[in-house]
């Protein structure tokens, strides 16, 4: 049986390498032209053709994205943008515009075309139709339910991709105008404004919000494998690399423990404690189970709580001082209980004794983000090795 596939997202060159080393199958990247994220940093040509290399080197994949709402001004540089980024060597286009999806199936037929989730597909007999006209794979609208989710993956021969981890959309399957209508800016173009999560005012006050909360599927990723799901996405291009690497790590020991019948639910939970502590929303499992409701989703008192446990980003090893080099990212301090994890799963339990900054100089607190420090460690660890926060009643079992 096939493995079913983890399909990060990545925002940049560093991302792309940090969600490939902390376990995903395959990545999602935009490029410069014809993306939906017009606002994150997005690839080059060269740093593309970069991330493919270093893909293909670890026998993992990359998907472009190509899904705006297409207008004949985009078909001006398509061709020659098309024929850049398939030199590159990206293995699929996500795309939503029926002409581009044939196109690319027409001229490059190595190259796989996977149907956008803004094409909102919800039965059966539109999958079957993308599947004639020559996709490989349809990425759901995340408005199915598990029943509509198993049927669409009965069809022979066609994958089926399902979001299990992030934010939502409050439009279906991000067909949004309310950026157009609040800001002027099309969110079906790259330019949303993420209106949803606007307060709004409606007495002197009260104010009201339209946002969903975020996906989470954890405890129904056996369910998805069971059914036939061929790819699970997880959303988040301009996350950061912690939460990408806290993310995706969970994901993978939770799958691969799935698969070798070790997932008891003691992991489980553990693995749902790590996900929820990287999370700055509630999160529900939204439409999987029920027609999405009032508990799905936030009417008033909202409120977003930045996450304070990521300490820092593991960059290097002085061997002279026998220590850890990174980075700082939040403020710690001497007497601290960490982890210190890496992107192959080994956790290191930790208590702060010492903290030296760049010139050797002992110091009790770390109070400057991007300073760069040094904690005594006997080992050299991985690239993109990182530490967190760890209060005494959540140390990881796992």
């Amino acid at each position: 049986m096939k493995k079913i596939e983890l399909l990060a997202p990545a925002g940049d060159l560093e991302r792309l390498k940090v969600v490939l080393l902390y376990g995903a199958d395959a990545v999602y990247v935009g490029g410069e032209k014809l993306g939906l994220r017009a606002n994150a940093t997005n690839f080059t040509i060269k740093e593309l053709k970069e991330g493919c290399t270093f893909a293909h080197s670890l026998k993992k994949r990359v998907y472009l994205t190509t899904n705006i709402v297409f207008h004949d001004k985009d078909r001006i540089e398509m061709e020659k943008y098309i024929n850049e980024v398939v030199d590159c060597g990206i293995d699929a286009f996500i795309v939503s515009d029926l002409y581009l999806a044939k196109y690319i199936v027409d001229n490059y037929p190595k190259v796989e075309v996977h149907i956008s989730t803004q094409d909102s597909i919800t039965n059966i007999e539109s999958a079957k139709f993308y599947k004639e006209i020559g996709a490989k794979r349809v990425v759901l609208a995340r408005e199915l339910s598990k029943k509509e989710i198993k049927e669409i993956s009965s069809i022979p021969n066609l994958d089926t991709e399902v979001f299990i981890h992030g934010a939502m959309c409050t439009c279906f399957s991000g067909r949004c105008t309310l950026s157009n209508y609040v800001t002027n800016r099309d969110a079906n173009r790259g330019g949303c404004a993420q209106v949803c999560r606007f307060a709004f005012a409606y007495n002197d006050i009260d104010k009201f919000s339209l946002a969903t909360k975020d996906l989470n599927m954890a405890m129904y990723i056996k369910d998805l494998i069971d059914i036939g799901v061929s790819s699970l996405k997880v959303e988040g291009r301009m996350r950061s690399l912690y939460y990408l690497a806290t993310v995706i790590g969970s994901y993978r020991f939770l799958i691969d423990n799935i698969y070798d019948n070790t997932l008891t639910n003691e992991k489980l939970q553990e693995y749902k404690k790590r996900l929820d502590s990287v999370a700055n929303r509630d999160t529900t499992s939204q439409y999987f189970n029920h027609l999405a409701d009032f508990t799905d989703q936030y009417y008033t008192g909202r409120q977003e709580v930045s996450n304070q446990e990521y300490l820092g980003l593991i960059i290097g090893y002085d061997e002279e001082m026998e220590s850890i080099v990174l980075k700082e990212r939040n403020y710690f301090k001497v007497g601290d209980e960490v982890e210190i994890f890496t992107p192959t799963g080994e956790i290191y339990p930790y208590k702060i004794e010492t903290i030296y900054n760049e010139d050797n100089e002992e110091i009790d607190i770390a109070r400057h983000p991007e300073e760069i420090l040094k904690l005594p460690f006997k080992m050299r660890l991985i690239p993109y090795s990182m530490i967190r926060l760890i209060r005494k009643d959540e140390k990881s079992n796992v």
